[in-house]
């Protein structure tokens, strides 16, 4: 987040939010804007926690209401995991309905620690604040009802803890302070101690003069904290504004740093670059953030992700920004229940939800979900049910390869009555292998149905269609051996359930 030289944009209305093309992987979160994202290892899953940029900017400027939870296990379909954060979970101190800006999460002892940039009630400076939950999705509460640090240009928080237990957080902009955490992880012990950026050595080269006559620093804002093999990197947005992406090293976490160079460049389409990199499941990445999704820019930016490898020493190459993004660290499961916000590119649609349950809504015809690199196997699918809540009469269609792919399968939908259900159909022809498959949309109107889950079999069922009604968002549904009695009234019963034909 830039808190000065900032330069207006064009206010433009989202109409959708989709990739560019089918093929392109940047930007990797699709849905909505994710500016500032920040990514984090634990166990098998990796974690992307994100600011949110709203689709209509206020005055032309940052609208950031809310901070967003995704997860990944393959790199390429991420899982919406809710909004486990807003404005409201900090409301005895921060301004409400807006400034929700750079954040980072970090696991200690089974607590999930949420450091958060907000503006204070009452004043024109930010403050950091701590969220705390039992779990990633949340519920998140402030334990302290105050701001952990604040005051002018502190804002952009990373945390880490050191291999002796002892935690800091580094944050600010154009200057950079660091402090100690305590044990709690809410608490700052021995005050804060300031980094000094007009040093060249440390940040780089100046750029230019500021209207005193004191030198510019390279060192921006966006500072993000490790350590590997012994050393100690932060990296950071750099250059001022435009900014780009650079880093420093250390033998110590207090300094003094040194600089080492460029890692990235200009963000496409966004005067502003935030983000970091990750070791996961034996690859390194760097997330950033750009301004590519339709309708996005300097304000609505949105999250992206290259893999690079680095060079012997544990520096850092120069990384370029594609389109293409990353490639699948594993294939997905079809014939396991799959959530439907498990998406790798979209179109019109939004996930929404918290830690009770998330699902896909505003679903119009035209719409369509992607999943790619799911595995089918040599025998393949024959069937398809999908848990759905359905406002008007439509079809979801399954397809392969492309949103104009070969159909195989329709599930034609009925109103549920504010209802979750779930649906089974028969695929026209199995699919085999492993492929991308589209979820597509045809009805009349807008915001056709909900979508919460879905799962292949590889035994047809050969009834057209079941009607299962769901009481809770996220069972576990299981269908096998299920049997049909034919009755009377020209429907078939299958353990009580009625079958429309």
């Amino acid at each position: 987040m830039i808190l000065k030289n900032l330069i207006p944009s064009t206010l433009l209305v989202a109409t959708c939010l989709a990739a560019g093309s089918l093929r392109a992987q940047n930007p990797a979160i699709c849905d909505r804007y994710t500016p500032d994202p920040a990514p984090y290892v634990h166990g098998d899953t990796l974690y992307l926690f994100v600011d949110h940029d709203e689709d209509q900017t206020l005055n032309g400027y940052f609208t950031m209401k809310d901070w967003l939870l995704y997860s990944t296990v393959d790199m390429v379909n991420w899982t919406y995991r809710g909004t486990p954060l807003t404005s409201a979970t900090f409301s005895s101190w921060a301004k409400q309905d807006n400034d929700c800006w750079a954040s980072q999460c970090i696991e200690r002892n089974g607590k999930w620690y949420w450091y958060v940039t907000a503006t204070i009630k009452g004043q024109a400076y930010p403050g950091i604040g701590v969220a705390v939950a039992d779990n990633p999705v949340g519920p998140y509460r402030d334990p302290i009802h105050k701001p952990l640090v604040q005051g002018w240009f502190k804002i952009d928080p990373t945390v880490m803890i050191d291999d002796d237990g002892q935690a800091y957080l580094f944050y600010g902009n154009n200057n950079l302070w660091y402090a100690k955490l305590t044990k709690t992880m809410t608490a700052i012990t021995g005050g804060e101690r300031e980094v000094k950026t007009k040093d060249e050595k440390a940040f780089g080269p100046f750029k230019g003069y500021n209207d005193d006559g004191t030198p510019k620093t390279n060192f921006e804002e966006a500072s993000w904290i490790y350590k590997r093999g012994g050393k100690y990197y932060l990296e950071y947005a750099a250059g001022g504004v435009p900014e780009h992406w650079a880093y420093s090293t250390a033998d110590k976490i207090t300094g003094p740093w040194t600089y080492q160079g460029k890692v990235m460049g200009l963000a496409d389409n966004s005067f502003t670059i935030h983000g970091g990199t990750v070791e996961y499941k034996g690859h390194h990445y760097l997330f950033y953030h750009n301004g590519k999704l339709p309708n996005g820019g300097g304000y609505k930016r949105a999250t992206c992700i290259e893999e690079f490898t680095r060079n012997e020493d544990g520096s850092l190459p120069l990384i370029k920004a594609t389109t293409k993004g990353v490639s699948p660290l594993q294939t997905l499961d079809p014939f396991v229940r799959q959530e439907a916000e498990t998406i790798n590119q979209c179109q019109g649609v939004k996930c929404m939800g918290d830690y009770n349950g998330c699902y896909v809504t505003n679903i119009s015809t035209g719409d369509y979900i992607k999943v790619r690199n799911v595995d089918f196997g040599e025998a393949g699918a024959q069937a398809l049910t999908a848990k759905v809540r359905v406002e008007k009469k439509c079809t979801l269609v399954v397809r392969i390869g492309s949103k104009g792919g070969t159909i195989k399968g329709r599930l034609p939908l009925e109103p549920t009555d504010g209802e979750w259900q779930e649906v089974t159909c028969d695929l026209t022809s199995p699919i085999n292998g492993v492929r991308d498959i589209f979820f597509t949309f045809t009805g009349s109107g807008t915001s056709l149905f909900d979508f919460d889950s879905w799962q292949f079999s590889e035994q047809p069922t050969h009834i057209s269609h079941i009607a299962h009604p769901a009481h809770s968002p996220h069972p576990a549904y299981n269908l096998s051996g299920l049997k049909a009695t034919p009755n009377t009234k020209g429907v078939t019963i299958i353990n009580g359930k009625k079958i429309l034909k």
